[in-house]
């Protein structure tokens, strides 16, 4: 390793300027004293470790706001939880036992994992589930390019599209996807007072493009491997049976985000004095 960063050192400027301006906005997170915090050892607190959490039935929730400074903290812990359930996987014989599901909410902005979609083609194999939320194709192009998106969208077994798709190029492909059914055409010829009917059938598309970029709010539709397309019906989770207790959580989250923010804030506009001697 030694050898390999001095080759690094010593190369070409062009190519040694482009590493090291990488290695900035890796770390820049850590200018952030908040930030620096979170990943200095503290022995009165406990600490993170990514073997322990993949043998375990915990949950590790990593929030950010989008685009912020912390984005590269945030991504850094998801890969090294996933390559550390990867690691418990092979030692087990191949698969996770419990599966770990890996929820990616605004993969895109926050946790830009650059060999994400090498990784979907075999972490479903070690029962690690990853579930990829973004806000259109063209965000997914945008972080992984068109051939990694297009491996990403290929290796995932299961797609949820939802209402809102305004891509033309993505809602012709999921019209292609969804293909066609026979519709009966009928048709009257009049003939010497007399009349005949004819009966012919015409292919069709199920859903045109249009029909897809007009999907009402609260459906989706589902493509899943070895099965037909399927046009579903959301349930929100205000309607499960858990919602009672989900509401009380997030008011009460929503209670210690204000009050965290106040304290913040309140310190910002009232800071601590220094003691002072005449």
């Amino acid at each position: 390793m030694a050898s390999s960063l001095k080759g690094t050192q010593n190369g070409a400027v062009e190519t040694r300027d482009g590493i090291y301006q990488t290695a900035r906005t890796a770390a820049k997170a850590l200018r952030d004293q908040e930030i620096l915090a979170w990943v200095t050892p503290d022995h009165d607190l406990p600490a993170f470790d990514p073997d322990a959490f993949a043998g375990s039935c915990d949950t590790l929730y990593l929030l950010s706001k989008s685009l912020s400074a912390a984005a590269p903290l945030i991504a850094a812990l998801t890969d090294a939880t996933m390559r550390a359930a990867e690691r418990r996987a092979e030692q087990a014989g191949g698969r996770l036992d419990p599966p770990l599901i890996v929820a990616l909410d605004e993969a895109a902005n926050i946790c830009r994992i650059a060999d994400l979609p090498q990784l979907y083609s075999h972490l479903g194999s070690r029962g690690i589930i990853p579930v990829t939320i973004l806000q259109s194709y063209e965000q997914g192009v945008t972080v992984w390019g068109e051939p990694g998106m297009a491996a990403l969208w290929g290796a995932a077994t299961r797609k949820l599209i939802g209402a809102g798709i305004d891509s033309p190029r993505l809602v012709r492909d999921l019209a292609t996807l969804i293909g066609q059914h026979d519709v009966p055409v009928r048709s009257l010829t009049y003939t010497d007072g007399r009349a005949s009917e004819q009966i012919s059938l015409r292919r069709q598309e199920i859903l045109e493009a249009a029909d897809i970029r007009a999907l009402p709010t609260g459906t989706a539709l589902l493509l899943a491997t070895g099965t037909k397309p399927a046009l579903i019906r959301l349930r929100p989770w205000y309607q499960s049976l858990h919602a009672a207790p989900i509401a009380r959580a997030i008011k009460t989250a929503d209670t210690a985000i204000a009050d965290a923010a106040r304290r913040h804030y309140n310190r910002d506009e009232n800071p601590p004095t220094a003691p002072h001697t005449s």
